[in-house]
């Protein structure tokens, strides 16, 4: 199976869950700001929270979630997560961010200083899985960790059978081990193509480790895994895992 065939079969199998709500979050873009020691950090929170994010909200529902890079390939790094009910609204707002003089006026106040704003800035755009939950836009008083985790697998055929194992036995696993996940996703422009990219909250570390251990030894996973080997081999051959905690400002925390 191609890429071009797996996005079809599964924009068949999406489709009714997008059709049933046609207010429903689809795309997610991920900024990844990567840092160098120094001002960096401090003066992307600042464009992040004072210029980029104001004007986003103003011309998008969203959901927004901004994180910062607890453990993770690099350090320092903020990433920045928005929601969008259809591909174009990603262009439409980009455009309008790009010819914002407000905006502009920001951009050259910020990138004034003796180094530059980042030192790289990577995007991709994800697609939410039709099991993908509608992420509410709320704030807890204690910031959460969130695990960003994306499983490569190697073909297009068995990231189908990736997914349709996680939107049958594997979440049901999850959630009565305490994990819950508030997004699912298949990387449409970006890196490490064909994955499965999720993100879960956590309310701390030791909550964390709790959960995944219970995860590890639960019969019913040790089943669901031995199962989906049998019949398609082994469906993610690099796993990436990265630790954040929401930045205060973030809209979802």
């Amino acid at each position: 199976m191609n890429r071009r065939t797996f996005l079809s079969s599964l924009g068949v199998a999406a489709a009714t869950a997008w059709a049933a709500d046609e207010h429903r979050t689809r795309y997610y873009t991920f900024d990844r700001y990567q840092l160098q020691q120094g001002t960096q950090t401090a003066r992307v929170h600042e464009w992040l929270s004072k210029a980029i994010l104001p004007k986003m909200t103003a011309l998008n529902a969203g959901p927004f979630i901004v994180l910062e890079a607890v453990i993770a390939p690099h350090t320092p790094e903020v990433v920045m997560i928005a929601g969008f009910q259809n591909f174009d609204d990603i262009r439409t707002v980009q455009a309008k961010l790009d010819s914002d003089p407000e905006l502009q006026a920001a951009a050259a106040k910020i990138e004034s200083g003796p180094e530059p704003l980042f030192q790289s800035l990577t995007s991709s755009v994800l697609e939410a899985t039709a099991y993908s939950p509608e992420i509410a836009a709320q704030k807890h008083d204690k910031p959460r960790y969130f695990e960003i985790r994306q499983y490569h697998s190697p073909t297009w055929s068995q990231l189908r059978a990736l997914h349709e194992r996680f939107a049958g036995p594997e979440i049901r696993v999850f959630h009565k081990c305490g994990i819950f996940p508030i997004l699912y996703t298949s990387t449409l422009i970006g890196d490490n193509m064909p994955n499965l990219t999720y993100l879960i909250p956590f309310d701390s570390l030791g909550a964390r480790e709790k959960a995944w251990d219970a995860f590890a030894v639960d019969p019913d996973w040790i089943k669901a895994r031995k199962e989906s080997i049998g019949a398609h081999g082994q469906i993610t051959i690099v796993n990436q895992i990265s630790i954040y905690r929401a930045t205060p400002y973030s809209p979802v925390s």
